[in-house]
């Protein structure tokens, strides 16, 4: 595998980015994050399309130096675009071109879809409040709000401290795999070793979601605005990106926010043999690469490439042992998630079409796939 660095992974953040992220646009850009940064109060209104016309029509390649700018750009213009589609009462399937032309633009850059996605929603969307404090739950905040509030704030922020705890594990996973492709047990033994307790981490941050993100609140409140427009039954057809001439009047159909997105999970199972048969959320979750930042994405798949074989693992009693725990861990993170699930959206009362309880903000049915994908991830326990 190629260095860390070439995949964007950092060795003591992981998929976050190696620098903070960036809280404001360049002063010619400044209409954007003037509104995204008030997106809070408009939303209130009830009449957030009215403020949202009144965009300029602004061109953002002269203006954007940095990736942490196009970066930027692109978190102020998902949430501006999602605030127009789900801001008021009744959805809209046409974007206007004063959003739907810069997005458009930002996200070809980045290689992402122009939708809100987790890079955005998650990994660009934090800043530390003591600067040269942990990236942790008691020393970072969001930047970027939709209604704002502790449910949301603490919703994003479980799965940014997530990412950070996840770092060490990250780092180990090229070692590992190259263990077992050379047949070498005291390496795996040693990269298993970084991994197990950067799981066990993650599932200890995992449990505090209920501390301050009540289930009513982000059902109601948090979940509406991070759908997407692929298999919605709000908006059958897609979104129409105005002016956009790659799209050639057609609508889009593009996936929502989901943590789905983030590249941790799979690239987990891939360095440690863990795999799912065919099922319909399985073919979704190969379709998420498609919204992870590139370089995230070919981690992922260069990790795939070596096909690992969990009976690996098995070679010694330590190796066994270690290969187990980290199973276990990852296991408990996908049962804990199932809970969540179901807590937080399944059982919740839907009041409209535009919020449905059966299907994910991706636009999938997952209660019984995450189920599977829990139990075949048990399977895999030597």
């Amino acid at each position: 595998m190629q260095p860390l660095s070439q995949y964007e992974v950092h060795p003591e953040r992981g998929f976050l980015p190696p620098e903070d992220p960036l809280g404001t646009l360049p002063a010619a850009l400044a209409p954007w994050d003037e509104l995204a940064y008030d997106l809070p109060k408009l939303l209130v209104s009830g009449r957030i399309r009215r403020f949202l016309r009144e965009l300029p029509l602004l061109d953002p390649e002269p203006f954007l130096q940095t990736e942490r700018a196009w970066r930027r750009a692109m978190q102020a213009l998902s949430y501006l675009g999602h605030a127009w589609v789900w801001g008021e009462d009744t959805p809209t399937d046409r974007l206007p071109a004063n959003i739907a032309l810069p997005w458009h633009t930002v996200a070809q850059h980045l290689g992402r879809p122009p939708v809100l996605s987790y890079a955005s929603y998650a990994l660009d969307n934090w800043r530390r409040l003591e600067s040269d404090g942990p990236i942790a739950l008691d020393n970072i905040a969001l930047l970027q709000n939709f209604l704002g509030g502790l449910d949301e704030e603490w919703f994003i922020l479980i799965h940014v401290a997530i990412e950070a705890a996840a770092a060490p594990a990250i780092r180990a996973l090229p070692s590992l795999v190259q263990a077992v492709h050379t047949d070498n047990p005291s390496q795996a033994e040693a990269a298993l070793s970084q991994i197990e307790p950067a799981l066990q981490a993650m599932y200890q941050i995992l449990l505090r979601m209920p501390e301050k993100c009540d289930p009513y609140i982000y059902y109601h409140r948090v979940r509406p605005y991070i759908h997407g427009w692929k298999n919605n039954p709000a908006l059958p057809q897609g979104l129409y990106y105005e002016g956009v001439e790659a799209y050639a009047g057609q609508p889009q159909q593009l996936r929502g926010e989901t943590g789905a997105q983030s590249s941790i999970v799979p690239a987990l199972d891939a360095a440690l043999g863990i795999t799912h048969a065919d099922d319909p959320l399985r073919a979704y979750l190969r379709e998420m690469l498609d919204y992870m930042p590139p370089a995230h994405r070919t981690f992922v798949l260069d990790l795939e490439k070596y096909q690992i074989d969990h009976r690996f693992f098995a070679r010694t009693p330590t190796l066994k042992k270690l290969y187990n725990q980290c199973v276990h861990w990852l296991e408990r993170f996908r049962t804990k998630h199932l809970e969540y699930a179901a807590q937080y959206i399944a059982r919740q009362h839907q009041k409209s079409v535009t919020n449905p309880t059966e299907v994910g903000t991706g636009g999938t049915p997952f209660m019984p796939y995450l189920a599977k994908h829990r139990d075949e991830t048990q399977q895999h326990l030597l």
